[in-house]
């Protein structure tokens, strides 16, 4: 059987409605810790037939008050190189850009927190993420950005952001925002994340969540049976 091992920096944030999709696909599916990772579990990440590096709340740049974002960052870079599947959400995302040897910095437009669609390039309606082209919402949880990596193709942009999604070859999918979440799993984000909500309103974020998650979840199936295709 494939091994898919997410990597979780964050108990609450995890691979949520992605997981029974690749169990579907035949992934035994683990999770690792980062925070205490050996460096075996490290190891097993690397060499997995399918790697998720999942969100987060600290930056990439933090590298010195976590000293484990750093040995992620490598293997991370060592599999992009290597060819080998591997998709990021959120601090996934900058991960993988950083990885890439791109820029990773606190955006200048702010906090990007709750659902609004994205606007896909020309490569993006041709890439996994055309299901979410037609004005579908998703959601946005980030306060930092990256520039776009050097190899990479921009797949989405936001009103806020531009670089929301791109691809590193056919093995690479970088995701900043979150396409992953259910409304039950978005419970335990509206309190884990209490510290950067202030000026959002948690019924609101509540009463979105309850209605668009359920309309994205056939969205996040048609992009992850895709994607996992084309890495086949």
């Amino acid at each position: 059987m494939k091994t898919a091992i997410a990597l979780r920096h964050i108990a609450f944030e995890d691979l949520d409605g992605i997981a029974p999709l690749l169990t579907r696909a035949g992934y035994d599916v683990h999770y690792i810790d980062t925070p205490n990772a050996s460096g075996n579990e490290l190891k097993q990440a690397r060499d997995a037939d399918l790697l998720v590096v999942l969100g987060g709340p600290i930056g990439v740049y933090q590298t010195t008050d976590y000293p484990f974002l750093q040995p992620v960052i490598d293997l991370t870079e060592e599999r992009l190189q290597h060819g080998k599947p591997t998709l990021g959400i959120c601090l996934g995302a900058q991960i993988m850009a950083r990885a890439l040897g791109a820029k990773v910095y606190a955006g200048e437009a702010g906090k990007e927190i709750g659902w609004s669609p994205l606007t896909l390039t020309p490569e993006g309606h041709e890439s996994p993420l055309a299901p979410l082209g037609q004005g579908d919402a998703v959601l946005h949880w980030h306060g930092d950005t990256f520039n776009l990596p050097q190899g990479a193709v921009r797949l989405a942009s936001s009103a806020l952001y531009p670089n929301q999604a791109f691809a590193y070859g056919k093995h690479g999918l970088a995701l900043q925002f979150h396409i992953e979440v259910t409304a039950e799993g978005l419970e335990r984000w509206y309190v884990g994340h209490v510290g950067e909500l202030s000026g959002f309103s948690v019924p609101e974020l509540r009463q979105q969540g309850q209605m668009l998650a359920p309309r994205l979840a056939p969205k996040l199936d048609q992009v992850i049976s895709q994607w996992l295709s084309q890495c086949a």
